[in-house]
């Protein structure tokens, strides 16, 4: 009976999930170095859904959260303490894969997606409440 609301709140989670990575996202869209340790600037993050609960119920989960691959623009700052030491990128510095605009896009669609999953759960709460009062 309450499947439905499960399968929104699996939507809440999932999108607060993705919302989360957003932000970080846009929080380390400068940032030059590695919090891991590992040479080289941020990578873009994504989350990864996929259909069910995870535990075999209707619904969506975040099976993970990859790096996104792809190069971020080299900027000529030779002074810079992360500026490429050798080669043919010798005073470039690679900045973070992160591009604002198509960030505030998924931002705004993870959030209208929240507002569905939302509005989805007030509609099945009005349709059991209406039920209710019926059967009493």
């Amino acid at each position: 009976m309450f499947g439905v609301l499960d399968i929104s709140t699996s939507g809440l989670v999932a999108q607060r999930i993705r919302m989360d990575v957003i932000h970080g996202n846009i929080a380390n869209a400068q940032a030059t170095q590695r919090a891991d340790g590992q040479p080289g600037p941020y990578k873009r993050r994504v989350a990864l859904f996929a259909a069910g609960d995870g535990q075999g119920r209707p619904g969506v989960h975040v099976t993970r959260v990859a790096e996104d691959p792809s190069r971020g623009p080299l900027v000529y700052e030779p002074h810079h303490p992360h500026a490429i030491q050798a080669g043919p990128e010798r005073g470039y510095v690679e900045y973070p894969n992160v591009d604002y605009p198509m960030e505030m896009v998924n931002a705004m669609m993870a959030s209208r997606a929240y507002e569905a999953n939302i509005t989805a759960m007030e509609a099945t709460k009005d349709m059991l409440a209406s039920t209710l009062r019926l059967i009493a």
